[in-house]
């Protein structure tokens, strides 16, 4: 999953990149508001954590303005918790809403959360066939045996679970999965997906010729 992390304090910004990329997710910053706007508006990500103080382009703007154009899930940060900041925000199209300073795991709690309802999903698994995958947890079993998967490989099976039935082209991925310094030009998703194949049976996951990737 590709995140956006809009966030103008150094510390905090580079601290919680390396958090979230850790958990699985490729993650692009800005360091203020019409940077932040600039790079919503360019890319499809699958969730955006906006600070609310930013220079340049304050968040409440910068969602207003996302909000004419997409429909990404946006969850704020501030270190402002009145009910009004939290009611402004909420109202101005945020999906999530978390007070400053807070503990990581209710972020990605929080961001799961946010994620799974915009893919029309509102439990915590998924099971397709024998495979049972808990979006909590970050685990994955096989016939009821536990399926050992590296970080990339988590997000791609979990990216193409929660898009059960559609085929997801190969630039989708490549855009969802990985972030600005990557290069989307190697043959990494090729790889990941025959590994995936020899845990999870040759035809979990289906080759769509010339369009890309299903789990049908």
């Amino acid at each position: 999953m590709r995140l956006l992390l809009v966030e103008d304090e150094p510390d905090l910004l580079a601290g919680l990149t390396r958090a979230l990329r850790k958990q699985g997710y490729a993650v692009d910053t800005a360091a203020d508001g019409e940077e932040g706007l600039y790079k919503a508006g360019s890319t499809d990500y699958d969730a955006i954590i906006l600070d609310v103080m930013l220079p340049r382009l304050n968040g409440w703007d910068l969602l207003a303005r996302l909000r004419a154009t997409k429909a990404t899930p946006v969850l704020m940060l501030t270190a402002r918790g009145g009910s009004t900041d939290r009611v402004r925000g909420l109202d101005a199209g945020a999906d999530d809403y978390l007070v400053k300073p807070f503990d990581p795991p209710e972020l990605f709690a929080r961001l799961r959360a946010i994620i799974r309802r915009s893919a029309g999903r509102s439990g915590t698994t998924l099971d397709i066939g024998d495979v049972h995958i808990d979006t909590v947890a970050r685990t994955v079993t096989c016939a009821g045996q536990r399926v050992s998967l590296t970080a990339y490989q988590y997000v791609l099976l979990e990216y193409l679970a929660l898009h059960r039935g559609e085929v997801v082209t190969r630039a989708a991925l490549y855009e969802h999965l990985g972030d600005d310094t990557e290069d989307t030009l190697s043959n990494v998703l090729d790889v990941q997906v025959m590994r995936l194949r020899k845990k999870l049976g040759q035809d979990f996951i289906v080759t769509r010729r010339g369009e890309g990737y299903c789990i049908e």
